[in-house]
């Protein structure tokens, strides 16, 4: 039997890896952001042709839209999680970073101090960060290579 030894990986190496895993946590931030766009985009005309027979229009109840839209994005961007090996608690957290802001703002909404486009707007951007937070939670998660599914 031999030993074999191993180097201790170069100052260059490892901040190679370091490169290379910032890399792969910005590429699954955006990748997130676009999924989230393809839900809005093939889910809300459903939810616009589910409720024409109603006549009730989203764009006229605020809260709901904030939470439809939310779904949307959740579904999205859950559906390219789950597809990329996360986990539930990691899909769970990230929706809730669609969710939470929404929820946040139309508090200010109801109490007369923000317009329906401030909620959509505020709603909007404070995801990003909310996100970056989940993602920064979990970043050896975020940071590498995802092919097989996790059943947390």
């Amino acid at each position: 039997m031999t030993d074999i030894a191993f180097a201790e990986p170069t100052v260059q190496e490892t901040g190679r890896r370091d490169y290379r895993a910032a890399g792969r946590f910005a590429w699954h931030y955006v990748q997130m952001l676009i999924a989230m766009a393809v839900g809005m985009a093939v889910l809300m005309p459903l939810w616009s042709l589910a409720l024409l027979p109603t006549g009730i229009e989203l764009t006229d109840h605020i809260a709901l839209h904030a939470m439809v839209m939310a779904t949307d994005m959740s579904v999205g961007m859950g559906a390219w999680m789950r597809w990329r090996g996360h986990g539930w608690r990691s899909i769970g957290e990230m929706s809730a970073a669609m969710y939470l802001p929404f929820a946040f703002v139309l508090v200010p909404y109801w109490l007369g101090a923000l317009t329906a486009v401030g909620v959509m707007t505020a709603g909007h951007l404070l995801m990003l960060p909310a996100m970056l937070i989940a993602m920064l939670l979990r970043r050896e998660e975020y940071s590498h290579a995802h092919h097989a599914q996790s059943d947390d």
